[in-house]
């Protein structure tokens, strides 16, 4: 679990990060040159890896799934090259680095009780542990995209930078709000809710102090960021406005 956190909130963003400090700033007239075949990518995240999380019956693999399609969407806000989208793919990197730790970390609470990822060896999980369904449910609808929560403003934002751009790329990214919905909403179902699953579900213990302590300062980030983003907007305007303005002009030699 402590590696899946690390990769998933920390390593995952490297690549990006890579995009925004090197890959554009270095190589501008190749970054709008393969800007095409980036969002084609980016959507393909979107949309395909979507449908894949669907069926997944293993949690560890929906979320880490799901990682890829989130992290689709910050790979879209930097491509398009428009000021709302790339303040949206940074809010996205940020938020996702709190809510996946968290899914994780949420996955990692239960495999320590029951020792299983499978969604079908769960079921009623609320009824043995109901602070921590509060905390899981918290951050599942974070990763569905919910607003009020960080998922949303960075959705939100690469969304309306792209309908600027391309009405079509907009909608496809879109249908992200559907699949997050349904392939999170199936897992909170089947583990969450219904009836005691089976006698290690029956053992359950609720979350500790150090568990509680570890997810309340998680759920805080994930509520600050989505009630109240700005702070984090206005520390980037200068930055994505400045790299926006070199990267528009070629650096190739005529």
């Amino acid at each position: 679990t402590g590696g899946s956190v690390v990769l998933a909130a920390i390593t995952l963003k490297v690549g990006a990060y890579g995009f925004l400090r090197f890959a554009m700033p270095i190589a501008p007239d190749a970054s709008h040159y393969l800007a095409g075949f980036m969002i084609t990518l980016s959507l393909i995240a979107v949309v395909y890896i979507g449908l894949v999380a669907l069926v997944q019956s293993d949690m560890k693999k929906l979320i880490a799934y799901s990682s890829i399609a989130h992290m689709g969407f910050v790979t879209l806000g930097f491509f398009i090259f428009d000021p709302l989208g790339m303040e949206g793919g940074l809010i996205q990197m940020i938020s996702h680095g709190f809510i996946s730790a968290a899914m994780f970390l949420c996955v990692g609470v239960m495999y320590d009780r029951v020792h299983s990822r499978q969604i079908a060896d769960y079921g009623g999980v609320a009824n043995k542990m109901p602070i921590f369904a509060a905390f899981f449910m918290l951050f599942a609808m974070a990763n569905a995209g919910l607003p009020g929560t960080s998922g949303f403003v960075g959705e939100f934002l690469v969304i309306l930078g792209t309908v600027k751009v391309n009405f079509w790329w907009a909608f496809l990214a879109a249908t992200t709000l559907i699949f997050g919905a349904a392939y999170t909403l199936w897992m909170v179902k089947r583990v969450i809710f219904g009836a005691v699953g089976n006698a290690h579900v029956e053992e359950m213990k609720d979350i500790n102090g150090r568990e509680f302590i570890v997810l309340a300062l998680l759920a805080v980030s994930v509520l600050a960021m989505g009630l109240y983003p700005l702070p984090l907007t206005e520390v980037m305007h200068a930055s994505v406005d400045n790299l926006l303005a070199h990267v528009s002009h070629s650096k190739l030699v005529p």
